[in-house]
C-alpha cells in the first residue's frame, strides 16, 4: 500500500508502512543511519499527515515483519476492546488521548493498544503532548514494596563497583539508602557474570536489606540464565531482570527467547512461593529496552527506533513486569546524537509505555562520547517527573565510572522529590522516618553524616569480606 500528502502543492509517497512510519519519525540518527528518516521537515510534516488519516484497524491489520514478537503482541491484544477504536484514525485517537476525561476510558482500552499504535500516536505529538497525556497514567506495582501511585518518585539504587568489591557495594548502597533512594530496587550492574559473582552481590545484598529492614527488593543484572543458575546455586532472586528487544532476531543478539523468559519466570515464581512472607505481591519481572538497540544488533528489519522499541515494550507487557526502565541515551550516538534527541526519545518511550500500561522508569543518561551534558539531562529529569515518571536511577555522583556514562545521582533524586513535592514508595517512606532521614515529606537534614554511615557499616559482617 502507498501512502500520500501533498503540502504546497508538492506531493510525498511513501511506498509502504515501514516507509511512512520511519518518515513520520522525529529526527534520529539511528534512523538516518538506517536510511528511513524524512530527507526535511516538509517530508516528516507529510508523513505525519498521512499517518494521521491511517486507522488504527488499518494499522493493526498491517504487520511489519513476521515473528515470534508479532505473534506475542497479536496473541496478548484483546480483541474487543480493540473492535471500539479501530476505527478511529491515529489522529482522532491522539485527540482522545489529550482530552482531560481520557484516564476514565483508559483502563478499557489499554490492552487494545498495540506498540506500532502507541508509536504511530507518539509521532503525532510534540513535547508537551507527550508529558501530558502520560502524566495522567498510573501503573501501580507491588514485589517487596508498592511503586506507582500518585505523589510517589521511586529511585533504583545502583551501586557499581567496576570489581564488584561487596564492601565497595554495601557503601554506596548506605549512602543511597540515607539519600532515599532505593525503593524502586537496589540493582546492580556486575562487572562479571559468573554465578559465583552473582551469588555473592545478591546473598551480600539480600544480608545488608535484611539485617536494616528495608521495605525494598533487590537485582542483580546478569543475563538471565546466570541469575537462574544462581538461584539453583541458593542464591536470592527477588526481581529478575533481562534485557528484551523488538523484533525475534534483536532479541537472539542478547541471547534470549520469549520461551526462556517465560521458563525462567516460572522458576522465580516458585521460588517466591517458598519466600511468599517477603512480599507484597506477584510482579517480580523487570525489563530494560533502549531505542537502537535492535538496530545496533542489525534486526530491526527496516523498522524506525522508536517503532521497534515500543514493540520491546509490549515483549515486556507480556510478562506482567514490576519495572520497566528504557535506557535511554545509553547505545550513543550512532542512535540518538545529541541532548534533543535523548530527551525526544526519553519522552516518547515513556509516553508509549505507559499507554501499553507499563510502570515505566527511565535512566537519563548519556554516554561519554554524545554531544549532551548534564543541562540536557536535567532538562530530561525534570520533564519525565512532571510526565509521572515511575522512578528513575541514584547512581554514586552520576558518574558509573564501571559502564562509563553518566546518569542521575542521589542528590538528583532528592531534589526533583522536592521540586515536584513526591515522596518515596510509602512502606519504604515509614523506614526512612524511622531511621531520621525523613520527616514531613523531606528528606531530613544530616542525611549524609560520615559517621552515622560508617556505624551502620561496621554493624554489616559483609564489608569485611574480600
Amino acid at each position: 500500500m502507498t501512502f500520500r500528502a501533498t503540502i504546497r502543492g508538492e506531493t510525498f509517497r511513501f511506498a509502504d508502512l515501514r516507509a511512512l512510519l520511519g518518515a513520520a519519525n522525529e529526527e534520529k540518527s539511528g534512523d538516518q543511519l538506517a536510511g528511513l528518516a524524512a530527507a526535511s521537515e516538509t517530508e516528516r510534516v507529510a508523513a505525519k499527515m498521512a499517518l494521521a488519516d491511517l486507522t488504527v484497524g488499518e494499522l493493526v491489520g498491517s504487520p511489519l515483519v513476521d515473528d515470534d514478537v508479532t505473534a506475542l503482541i497479536h496473541d496478548t491484544v484483546d480483541d474487543e476492546a480493540l473492535a471500539g477504536i479501530a476505527s478511529l484514525t491515529l489522529g482522532e485517537l491522539r485527540e482522545q488521548i489529550l482530552a482531560p476525561d481520557f484516564p476514565l476510558w483508559w483502563p478499557a482500552w489499554r490492552d487494545a493498544i498495540t506498540p506500532e499504535v502507541a508509536a504511530a500516536v507518539a509521532k503525532l505529538m510534540g513535547d508537551k503532548d507527550l508529558v501530558l497525556a502520560a502524566s495522567r497514567l498510573k501503573i501501580v506495582t507491588r514485589c517487596r514494596n508498592t511503586m506507582g501511585q500518585a505523589g510517589v518518585l521511586g529511585i533504583r539504587l545502583q551501586p557499581n563497583h567496576p570489581a564488584d568489591y561487596l564492601p565497595g557495594v554495601v557503601l554506596s548502597t548506605i549512602d543511597g539508602l540515607r539519600h532515599g533512594c532505593g525503593d524502586a530496587m537496589i540493582g546492580l550492574n556486575p562487572a562479571g557474570d559468573s554465578v559465583e559473582t552473582i551469588a555473592t552481590l545478591l546473598l551480600g545484598l539480600q544480608e545488608v536489606i535484611t539485617r536494616l529492614g528495608v521495605p525494598t527488593q533487590i537485582c542483580v543484572l546478569s543475563h538471565i540464565t546466570t541469575q537462574i543458575d544462581a538461584l539453583r546455586a541458593g542464591a536470592p532472586v527477588d526481581v529478575l531482570f533481562q534485557s528484551v528487544a523488538g523484533t525475534t532476531d534483536a532479541n537472539a543478539s542478547f541471547g534470549v527467547t520469549l520461551e526462556l523468559l517465560a521458563d525462567a519466570r516460572a522458576e522465580v515464581a516458585e521460588h517466591h512461593q517458598a519466600r511468599r512472607d517477603d512480599f507484597v505481591g506477584d510482579q517480580f519481572m523487570y525489563f530494560e529496552t533502549g531505542q537502537g538497540s535492535a538496530l545496533s544488533a542489525e534486526a530491526h528489519h527496516g523498522i524506525d527506533q522508536l517503532t521497534i522499541e515500543a514493540r520491546a515494550q509490549a515483549v515486556a507487557r507480556a510478562f506482567d513486569p514490576f519495572l520497566v526502565n528504557t535506557v535511554v541515551g545509553f547505545i550513543g550516538p550512532e542512535y540518538l546524537a545529541d541532548g534533543r534527541q535523548i530527551i525526544r526519545a526519553g519522552l516518547e518511550d515513556h509516553f508509549t509505555g505507559k499507554l501499553m500500561g507499563l510502570p515505566m522508569g527511565c535512566d537519563v543518561c548519556f554516554t561519554n562520547h554524545v554531544d549532551a551534558d548534564h543541562n540536557s539531562n536535567d532538562d530530561l529529569l525534570v520533564l519525565l517527573a512532571a510526565a509521572g515518571c515511575t522512578y528513575f536511577m541514584g547512581v554514586p555522583g552520576s558518574d558509573d565510572v564501571m559502564l562509563s556514562y553518566q546518569s542521575t545521582s542521589f542528590q538528583d533524586a532528592v531534589a526533583v522529590r522536592e521540586l515536584f513535592g513526591l515522596r518515596p514508595a510509602p512502606e519504604f517512606e515509614r523506614w526512612l522516618v524511622e531511621q531520621g532521614w525523613w520527616a514531613d515529606g523531606h528528606a531530613a537534614a544530616g542525611m549524609s553524616d560520615p559517621g552515622a554511615i560508617s556505624g551502620m557499616l561496621q554493624a554489616l559482617p559483609v564489608t569485611s569480606q574480600r
